[in-house]
């Protein structure tokens, strides 16, 4: 019998953590073994030469990659960049994604990216990069496929549910900086809080934000906590955002294979962001995944906030990261998590208490042929109208024709300051059916609080 041991970073904290190699058996042995001809069977006999690190690296990542689409290998470049990534600094497209039948699935594109800018939706798959095909490349293969160097161009097909035929769209590359959270006032009373992504940074953000924004709210009725498209992040994180808003009571808890490593983490009293009176909106779509939901969930079975929009991704899985020494990481699934009241939405995602899909808001043109009372025939007369008309056809016969007064001249630059010109969040504000339906719903509540009696 051997002793090992594993460096697990599990929320952002590193723990080294012992392992016990049990004897193997002799049907692993053989397995081996079988590993082992067919190695050297490739070594000897494919086509072309085959580097032997290619071909073990290789191995490893389809072992792991047939467990589940979240596990994986890393070697040393990928295990960094994803090290950058959590910072909240990274280059490329700006996409979360994951692999299904093949193929590679948006997950959800983050804000202000090229991803996001030029319309990639999630649910999309990209099917192939660069006239590339997709099928038959690993995840991390396809992703390394979309890197490159900062104003490169890339060349994505993607297959979406409601195209009839696939889209062929070109991003450039970027150096991707995220501000993980945006906040500013909806109007006099409504906090917007958008958090984009769970890194490093995004509670104490969130925190120094919140203190800016609520100095233009003198009468804070409610919180909107947008995570829609948000793909997710750090454990941690996911944790630290939902105790900002609840006083006590479970968050989350992650459940491994052996019953006794089962993991509880809890909120503390006494550094929330808001009041606990104050309500809460938090809003979701299907591009809400793995930190999104442990935060909509927490908040949901608690009753601490109203969740609206559409249902979510549905990653209820926990991924530890594996550093392997001079041979980069392995991500590797090792617990489920579930929500406050003991839900696994793996696979199912959190249900909204609100369904609102995502609308376009149009002004319904009238119909001039339909008819008023004004075309029926033998219709009473409007005697106010009448002797209006009468009086103004009288004081017409008196007077002599008037001259049109001449146009006024229009000062353009009186015009422009008379107009207000609104930013680029509050025009989108206006667009957004979802958001306006969570304003909507924190208005009525703060008014049916101030008139229902107390309890």
């Amino acid at each position: 019998m051997r002793r090992f041991s594993k460096l697990c970073l599990v929320g952002g904290l590193i723990l080294a953590v012992p392992v016990i190699a049990v004897a193997d058996k002799s049907d692993t042995l053989q397995m081996l073994d079988l590993f082992g001809e067919v190695f050297e069977r490739v070594r000897a006999d494919y086509v072309e030469p085959v580097k032997d690190a290619d071909l073990i690296e290789a191995a490893i990542n389809g072992m792991l990659t047939s467990l589940d689409p979240h596990s994986g290998y890393m070697n040393e470049k990928a295990f960094k960049e994803m090290q950058v990534q959590t910072k909240g600094e990274f280059g490329g497209l700006g996409i979360e994604v994951t692999m299904e039948n093949g193929l590679v699935k948006v997950v959800s594109p983050i804000d202000d990216t090229p991803a996001a800018k030029a319309g990639i939706k999630p649910g999309d798959y990209i099917s192939y990069i660069n006239d590339e095909a997709v099928m038959g490349l690993t995840l991390s293969e396809a992703v390394d496929k979309m890197r490159g160097p900062v104003d490169s161009k890339v060349k994505l097909t993607v297959l979406r549910e409601d195209a009839t035929e696939p889209l062929e769209l070109t991003l450039v590359r970027a150096e991707i900086k995220i501000k993980s959270v945006k906040e500013h006032a909806e109007g006099d009373d409504i906090a917007y809080i958008r958090v984009t992504s769970f890194t490093e940074q995004t509670t104490d953000l969130m925190r120094e934000e919140f203190k800016h924004v609520k100095k233009d709210l003198p009468h804070l009725r409610g919180v909107v906590l947008d995570l829609r498209n948000n793909p997710g992040g750090l454990l941690e994180q996911a944790i630290s955002v939902s105790d900002a808003f609840l006083t006590q009571g479970e968050i989350v808890s992650t459940r491994e294979r052996d019953p006794g490593k089962t993991k509880r983490y809890s909120a503390h009293a006494g550094d929330e962001l808001v009041d606990d009176n104050v309500p809460m909106v938090v809003l979701v779509n299907n591009g809400s995944a793995s930190a999104s939901e442990i935060v909509s969930g927490a908040l949901q079975d608690h009753k601490r906030a109203i969740i609206l929009g559409t249902k979510t991704f549905g990653k209820g899985s926990v991924q530890t990261v594996i550093p392997l020494t001079d041979h980069g990481a392995i991500r590797l699934t090792t617990a489920r998590y579930y929500t406050p009241s003991g839900r696994s939405i793996q696979a199912k995602g959190i249900i909204p208490d609100i369904v609102v899909e995502q609308a376009k808001i149009e002004p319904i043109k009238s119909n001039d042929k339909m008819r008023s009372e004004a075309d029926l025939r033998k219709r009473l007369e409007n005697l106010q109208e009448k002797k209006a008309q009468e009086k103004k056809a009288g004081e017409g016969e008196d007077k002599p024709e008037a001259k049109p007064a001449p146009a006024p001249v229009k000062d353009k630059d009186k015009e422009k300051e008379g107009k207000k010109k609104l930013t680029g969040e509050e025009i989108a504000a206006t667009e957004d059916f979802q958001l306006q339906r969570a304003l909507d719903l924190l208005r009525a509540v703060s008014v049916y609080n101030q008139v229902s009696p107390e309890k």
